[in-house]
């Protein structure tokens, strides 16, 4: 095993087994490397591999600490490495958020937060009325995140929107033969879901979800359209 791999193998399991809990300082760093029977270069570079999945911070002048592990926020960090997937793993991707998302709309219906109806209502009028892609795109997501937002479990939100970033990248909604045909589609697959969710009616929400995205991944795999990717500003 490579020196570095024996150092994140070590920190891995001081944290898994509970030996450094969620916002607990790490020992002295000689202290540590001791324990670990690794140089203090591997030991910093395992360090920094975790800081980038969101498992350590550091705290300038203070040293550094276990994170507060919070599931939502590491698994926001996915999307650095879901943005890589091709298209055949962003259609597999689409079957996990399909079951993930059916969970969440199901239990939208059911919590029926105050005020859900009218904010989901007013997004699918903007959404009803454009042809803009990009709008299209980014409304779609306000739209889904809401609704998984008002599900309760932000590590749903969270793993929900990670694929969904990525299969955005996707677009079936560019200008094309089948533009109409597609947005209309959509548009009723969205209002389903509503209309389950104002029924309160959690079995009708799931299959209205399920049913959405299913189609989505039927218009991916027939139009199998490159992804466009946003690059940074010079």
């Amino acid at each position: 095993m490579a020196a570095t791999d024996k150092a994140l193998a070590g920190l891995r399991q001081m944290i898994a087994s509970g030996e450094l809990g969620p916002g607990a300082k790490f020992p002295p760093e000689p202290e540590l490397c001791d324990h670990l029977g690794v140089s203090r270069s591997s030991l910093r570079e395992a360090v920094r591999s975790l800081a980038a999945l969101g498992v350590i911070e550091s705290r300038h002048g203070s040293g550094t600490y276990v994170s507060a592990l919070d599931p939502a926020e590491i698994i926001s960090r996915f999307s650095l490495s879901v943005e890589l997937i091709p298209l055949e793993g962003v259609l597999q991707l689409l079957e996990v958020r399909r079951v993930l998302e059916s969970h969440a709309t199901a239990a939208a219906a059911a919590r029926q937060d105050p005020g859900l109806e009218a904010k989901l209502a007013a997004i699918l009028d903007q959404l009803e009325a454009t042809t803009d892609a990009g709008e299209i795109q980014s409304l779609d997501a306000e739209f889904h995140g809401a609704i998984c937002a008002a599900g309760g479990n932000p590590t749903v939100t969270a793993l929900t929107g990670v694929i969904r970033g990525r299969g955005g990248h996707y677009r079936i909604f560019d200008p094309g033969a089948d533009f109409n045909a597609i947005k209309e589609t959509s548009d009723r697959g969205h209002r389903a879901i509503l209309a389950a969710i104002t029924n309160r009616d959690p079995a009708a929400a799931a299959t209205a979800a399920s049913a959405h995205i299913a189609q989505t991944e039927l218009w991916l795999r027939a139009l199998r359209p490159d992804p466009q990717v946003a690059l940074p500003s010079p």
